[in-house]
């Protein structure tokens, strides 16, 4: 099907009776929801993003600046780190869609939505993506995996639309930098954030830091390697991270692979 008429049959399914509450994160996929409901359906739309201490704070900054582009109501909630993945069980994800969309749903009955949608996408379910189970418990809606929209096709209409964040890279919250069963803390969230948008700063797009205990592996495109080794630059990095009580920097040959920290059954290499 062609992909303009995925947008047509997704914004069709929305009615003029329906108030939708979108939950935002600021990312290509949501972004790309947000957009073609705003400007191709009837319904009532608005925006809530969730604000962790694993959630960067440029995330949220970024998500709200859309939102004001967009002309749309814009709720930003503040939550604690859940009780539920202090430790960083494997099962976090599932653990952390429930309290955080709990809490989203609770709002959205109180202020009269009647329909909760997420920018899941038909690639997710090629992923390690248990937080899934919790968004159908908690009946969230997923236009863009209903509609079978691939990433490839939402960052080509995204850069049809002129929006720049088309090529954003994808971005995942920041207990996947940190080994499973390991117990979270805001100095190493706040060494984790620091850490990796000095390496966005510095040209490196999409850029990971996975923290392991005192140590941290820096996983980028291998294009980057070069750039990455040059003299000013490494010194610039070390410092940065031995400032915030890093130990030992290194840098991963392997490159960014998604979910590398995930159990190895589940790891997509």
């Amino acid at each position: 099907m062609q992909v303009e008429n995925k947008v047509k049959l997704l914004c069709k399914s929305f009615s003029a009776s329906d108030n939708v509450l979108v939950a935002f994160s600021g990312g290509v996929d949501s972004s790309f929801l947000l957009y073609i409901l705003k400007r191709f359906s009837v319904a009532g739309i608005s925006a809530i993003t969730i604000k962790t201490p694993y959630i960067p704070e440029w995330e949220v900054n970024e998500a709200k600046a859309f939102c004001e582009f967009l002309s749309i109501n814009h709720e930003i909630i503040n939550l604690p780190l859940p009780d539920s993945v202090i430790m960083n069980p494997h099962d976090r994800c599932y653990l952390c869609k429930s309290a955080l969309f709990g809490h989203i749903k609770t709002y959205a009955v109180r202020e009269g939505f009647n329909i909760i949608a997420d920018g899941s996408n038909a690639d997710d379910m090629n992923d390690y993506r248990p937080g899934m189970k919790a968004l159908k418990e908690l009946e969230i809606r997923s236009p863009l995996l209903e509609f079978g929209f691939r990433k490839e096709e939402i960052r080509q209409k995204l850069k049809d639309y002129g929006l720049k964040i088309w090529d954003k890279p994808a971005y995942a919250c920041l207990l996947t930098r940190i080994p499973y069963d390991t117990q979270i803390n805001k100095h190493d969230l706040g060494i984790i954030e620091k850490g990796e948008r000095l390496l966005h700063e510095l040209g490196f797009r999409g850029a990971r830091v996975r923290l392991h205990k005192n140590s941290v592996r820096i996983e980028l495109n291998p294009e980057y390697f070069g750039k990455i080794l040059d003299d000013k630059v490494r010194k610039e990095i070390i410092e940065s991270f031995r400032a915030s009580g890093v130990e030992f920097i290194s840098l991963d040959l392997e490159g960014y692979r998604m979910g590398s920290m995930n159990p190895k059954k589940n790891r997509m290499i």
